[in-house]
């Protein structure tokens, strides 16, 4: 029979959970500090596009809603329109994010340990590392998320004295709600969950009186905040932006033609599994599943664990980690679901995953259990390593999954030289491409970040740039019309577009010496003003 034994890192935690959290936070955005500032990767096609709206600053987008471009917007006024200034609001919400989570959970919980757990599994997370480099849509989601769950747990339970909170975790959570829908729709599904675990606690009569007309009006005013911005600008535009959403997810299109495959399961699940590590995973589904058993029926008398989760912490960890995870998994036999669109039922997940650790290490486990457990761990502080410094090391480019993402710069770099060696006239040439992550890549990348152009032709998926339209003063200029380099050859279009085309020309872009990938160019002269608008293709 194996002995057992608490894990002196149990008390070392318990000592001092405040240093912890200090280290890991600041350790990991000194990381992430280093790694945007020494160029290890450059900006990714959607940061590019996000930056290029900052330029053209609106109510909200074709693709998303308008807060990744106001952040963006303000990074980039303190820092330069740099891949530093681009990504600022990405580095500095990754820690504000688990400064939420020790707030929650070490401050208003009372719970350090679990704290310091579950900002080490934040920590080590792929998917939080990603969100702390990237800037996206998902990081100042994830910090409305969190913010809203805070806020939603404040208004079931009383204060340290027993008294009911007042109206400001509703005000918060109106806040959270509104802002978290200008940056990404998918927060509107907060207000389902809210009414879940209402319910949840008034079947087990912990529910505070006034509740249900508060949490109405709270998540009445965060539509309005939120919603509104979006839905004045999409109906002066077509309500394009809708039409996207519901062609991406499968509600109209081609997409929706088919109600069940199987084919793009196992590629979602394995994503999911991916983002927080197999091992850690499977705490969280654990974990899970007893805060689900506890939502249901009340706490035995007698239990093996003398700090249990209380009624409210288990349904707030369960409804925000279950639904919004097997809802996305339910929709995945339907249509193809990105990897990150169920982003957010992580952040309850990692929790769950602290919640279990801080069971196991306080309640004994055995010698093996708890060598597998600091083996995890190592292996997970190993992986964030090395995706922060596998620069550094002699990977080759065939194995390096990152390698494809680079050469923008190159890129750029090189358009800039050809319009300034093959045109007669350099300050009157414009650049473009038949793709939106070309053209945001040309507008970041080309010396003096000129304004880029989308021509659409071939039925192509609609972006932003498409309701931009072309150049408007650009009459008798030059161009250069970049495609990748797997590209079927020149648009048709452009020869009704120039008086003469050349090319097609090849480039291989290239990072710190290495190629990457290859783009064909063509040189356009002698523009005659017709731009191509969109009238066919999908949303």
């Amino acid at each position: 029979m194996q002995s057992t034994t608490t894990s002196p890192l149990y008390d070392s935690l318990r000592r001092s959970p405040g240093r912890w959290v200090f280290l890991l936070v600041f350790g990991s955005l000194l990381l992430r500090l280093w790694f945007v500032g020494t160029g290890q990767l450059g900006l990714v096609q959607d940061e590019a596009q996000y930056w290029d709206w900052t330029r053209h600053l609106q109510l909200t987008y074709y693709s998303k809603g308008p807060l990744i471009a106001w952040i963006i917007w303000a990074c980039t006024a303190v820092f330069g329109n740099t891949e530093l200034g681009v990504r600022m609001g990405s580095i500095l919400g990754a820690a504000v994010f688990p400064a939420l989570v020790w707030l929650l959970v070490g401050k208003v919980w009372k719970r350090p340990v679990m704290a310091v757990l579950a900002v080490f599994i934040i920590t080590i997370s792929p998917l939080f590392q990603a969100l702390g480099i990237l800037m996206t849509t998902d990081n100042p989601f994830v910090v409305c998320w969190t913010v809203a769950m805070l806020a939603l747990y404040a208004a079931t339970t009383p204060d340290e004295q027993g008294a009911e909170r007042g109206l400001w975790p509703f005000a918060l959570l109106a806040l959270a709600y509104g802002v978290g829908i200008l940056a990404k729709y998918t927060m509107l599904g907060v207000a389902g969950l809210a009414v879940i675990y209402g319910y949840i606690l008034q079947r087990q009569h912990a529910l505070p009186p006034r509740f249900w007309p508060r949490i109405v009006l709270a998540l009445g005013i965060g539509v309005c905040l939120g919603f509104l911005p979006t839905f004045i600008w999409n109906m002066q535009n077509g309500f394009v932006g809708y039409k996207h959403v519901l062609h991406l997810i499968g509600v109209s299109g081609e997409g929706s033609k088919t109600l069940f495959r199987i084919s793009r399961v196992p590629e979602y699940v394995g994503a999911q599994v991916g983002f927080a590590l197999p091992w850690w995973f499977w705490f969280m589904l654990v974990a899970g599943w007893r805060a689900a058993l506890r939502c249901w029926r009340p706490a035995p008398a007698a239990s093996a664990d003398p700090s249990p989760l209380s009624l409210q912490q288990s349904a707030l960890l369960a409804v925000f980690f279950w639904p919004m995870t097997l809802f996305f998994l339910a929709w995945s036999f339907h249509t193809k679901v990105l990897a990150n669109w169920n982003t957010v039922s992580f952040v309850a997940g990692c929790l769950l995953c602290g919640a279990e650790l801080e069971r196991l290490l306080r309640l004994g486990v055995s010698r093996r259990g708890l060598f597998w457990l600091k083996t995890g761990a190592w292996a997970s502080v190993g992986l964030m390593l090395l995706i922060h410094l596998h620069q550094l090391l002699p990977i080759p480019p065939s194995l390096n999954p990152a390698h494809r993402l680079k050469g923008w710069d190159d890129l750029g770099r090189h358009m800039r030289n050809v319009a300034d060696t093959r045109f007669p006239d350099p300050s009157r040439v414009f650049f473009m491409s038949d793709v939106y992550d070309i053209t945001a890549e040309l507008a970041f990348y080309v010396p003096g970040q000129p304004q880029a152009y989308c021509l659409w032709w071939d039925g192509r998926r609609m972006n932003q740039y498409d309701l931009w339209g072309g150049p408007k003063d650009k009459l008798g200029w030059d161009a250069v019309l970049v495609l990748r380099g797997d590209a079927p050859g020149q648009p048709p279009v452009v020869t009704e577009m120039f008086e003469r085309v050349a090319g097609p020309y090849r480039h291989v872009a290239s990072f710190r010496g290495e190629p990457v990938r290859p783009f064909y160019y063509y040189l356009c002269t002698g523009y005659k003003g017709f731009w191509p608008l969109r009238d066919t293709g999908a949303f």
